[in-house]
């Protein structure tokens, strides 16, 4: 399994188990699968839900002696709505009693937005908190503080455009470790991998495989299927891969972790298997002429009528 190696030579295995939109009843069963043959990765955040029975599993299977908890990279994320300084470390300690953890791997802030506490999403503009309110670098320093107190041994941000990492890199010395964003080959982000190569911040791809199973609200109209591209089928054919596989391989070469999600023993197993894929230049070309900057996690449903967020990114071609 290839790695991502950190400052403090801490190895974070590229490929691991996306937990979004798993559902209670069946996560903890997904979780286990993929520990049991041979994830050492797994994406968590607490707006998911699912972070108690995710918990129950790692106990569960921790407790059996086979795998220990060290061997195993565990990510969770800070929502929203507990950005505020006093309520960052008392957030993550209830992810902790969650997941049945002393302490995390990597702790993210979940997006550079910011909600009154107990807003799961917002309805109207009065759920937000303003910058001034809630300033990211407070927000910052309480993770730093919180890897200080040994509750996490790395700390990074989610969902964060290059100019809001510029933005808060000016504030701190102690620059985010990770950045994870959306990537796939319809939104490839070259530049902020660039960016973000050279400021030693690692990338993790998130919705990898286009998030076919979101809900029919957060989708667009007729969005163009990754699973379904014609180019990335003609390269699984031809190395005897899924797409899915193809499309994990393709992120693990560009050198940033990938988190696909499922709950089918089957898929967990094969997403896995991805690392036997051999993509070749010629693969990586044609693959790379599909960029067509298109999102499948909008943001959009942050948008109330008059929020500051309506251009979460910062791109010019942002329509809401």
């Amino acid at each position: 399994m290839r790695t991502l190696k950190f400052k403090n030579h801490d190895e974070m295995p590229a490929i691991g188990l996306g937990t979004w939109k798993s559902g209670k009843g069946e996560v903890g069963n997904a979780v286990k699968i993929a520990l049991n043959n041979g994830y050492r990765h797994i994406d968590c955040a607490a707006t998911y839900g699912n972070e108690a029975e995710i918990g129950e599993a790692f106990t569960e299977v921790f407790s059996e002696g086979k795998i220990k908890r060290e061997e195993v990279w565990i990510t969770s994320k800070l929502w929203n709505d507990a950005h505020k300084k006093e309520d960052v470390i008392p957030a993550l300690k209830e992810t902790l009693k969650d997941l049945q953890l002393d302490y995390l791997d990597l702790y993210l802030i979940h997006w550079p937005v910011a909600f009154k506490r107990g807003v799961g999403f917002p309805e109207k503009d009065d759920d937000y908190l303003s910058l001034e309110e809630a300033p990211i670098i407070e927000t910052w320093n309480m993770m730093i503080e919180a890897k200080k107190q040994g509750l996490v041994k790395h700390i990074g941000v989610s969902n964060f455009s290059s100019m809001k990492l510029e933005e808060l890199m000016e504030q701190t010395k102690d620059i985010p470790e990770m950045n994870q964003v959306e990537l796939h080959p319809y939104l490839q982000q070259d530049d902020l991998l660039e960016f973000c190569s050279k400021q030693g911040i690692h990338l993790t791809a998130y919705s990898p495989l286009g998030s076919g199973d979101r809900i029919d609200a957060m989708k667009a109209p007729d969005e163009p299927s990754l699973l379904e591209n014609k180019v990335i089928q003609k390269i699984a054919k031809k190395h005897g891969a899924s797409p899915g596989q193809v499309l994990i391989k393709w992120s693990v070469l560009r050198g940033t972790a990938v988190i696909p999600k499922s709950t089918n023993e089957g898929r967990i197993i094969e997403n896995i298997q991805s690392m036997g894929v051999n993509l070749d230049d010629d693969d990586l070309k044609e693959i790379a002429s599909l960029d067509r900057h298109f999102r499948y996690v909008t943001g959009e449903f942050f948008v109330t009528k008059g929020n500051s967020y309506e251009n979460i990114f910062d791109e010019d071609d942002y329509k809401a």
